[in-house]
């Protein structure tokens, strides 16, 4: 049976804070405050010495109908109660793969990197919903365990959970993790031409095709191609899905 202390690998175990550890975190919660505050994605801390949270945005989106006090005391008991176990042990077997990837990199560059996944919340009125989760490293101690870390919890644009991938800011591949096979795979990221950014930079703002069309000089048929060409790329059927992607994937 999962226990809430299998999230927590002895790989990363975190001891001993150092002075310059604790130098480290001097209010460094606000600014993460006025971010959360600005988007619509949930924002989560999370402290491995402590093993729990430091911080839960106050986002309907993640909480399933707790308050985010509540959901910052419960910890990680918010996975054993809202998450199917299926997808519970899948959490935990990407704890694991995640921080044995972590262990592979040089202590200088383990801040680039942020790990991505899938996986099904239950919510009040007794659906499960999708959503990805995008963690990334905040502080590390001086021995190079990952001391704080932050979470980014928003809807997934894709069918099934899983889709675990890490990949680093400035390099053009990512590693997606096999589950069938239980190893990871090198893959290239999608590029997308400027003109398929600039479309998505407009859908984004809320923009029809024919208004796209007339901020760019373009004619609407023309729009509708590269979309076109936008959902082949990413392999989605709408918009909102395209949007959803390239977001989650840092495309744009």
């Amino acid at each position: 049976m999962p226990k809430e202390s299998d999230f927590f690998s002895s790989k990363n175990t975190v001891r001993k804070l150092t002075e310059a550890d604790l130098i480290q975190v001097n209010t460094y919660l606000e600014p993460i405050k006025a971010f959360a505050r600005t988007t619509y994605s949930s924002i989560y801390v999370i402290d491995y010495e402590k093993k729990g949270f430091d911080y839960v945005s106050d986002n309907p989106l993640f909480l399933c109908g707790n308050t985010a006090d509540e959901v910052k005391q419960m910890g990680y008991a918010f996975y054993f109660k809202y998450v199917p176990k299926a997808d519970l042990d899948l959490l935990l077997k990407i704890n694991t793969i995640g921080f044995e990837f972590y262990e592979t990199i040089p202590v200088e560059n383990r801040l680039k990197y942020t790990i991505t996944y899938d996986f099904l919340l239950r919510i009040p009125e007794g659906k499960a919903i999708l959503i990805n989760q995008k963690l990334t490293p905040m502080f590390l101690t001086s021995t190079g365990k990952i001391w704080k870390a932050i979470c980014v919890v928003s809807l997934s644009s894709e069918e099934k959970s899983g889709n675990i991938k890490i990949y680093s800011k400035g390099e053009n591949k990512i590693f997606k993790y096999d589950l069938k096979q239980n190893l990871w795979r090198t893959i290239q990221k999608v590029g997308l031409t400027n003109r398929e950014k600039e479309v998505l930079h407009y859908s984004i703002r809320g923009y029809t095709i024919n208004e796209i069309a007339n901020e760019i000089f373009l004619s609407p048929d023309t729009i509708k191609f590269h979309r076109r060409k936008l959902f082949e790329k990413l392999e989605v059927n709408n918009i909102t899905e395209a949007i959803a992607y390239a977001t989650n994937n840092r495309l744009i």
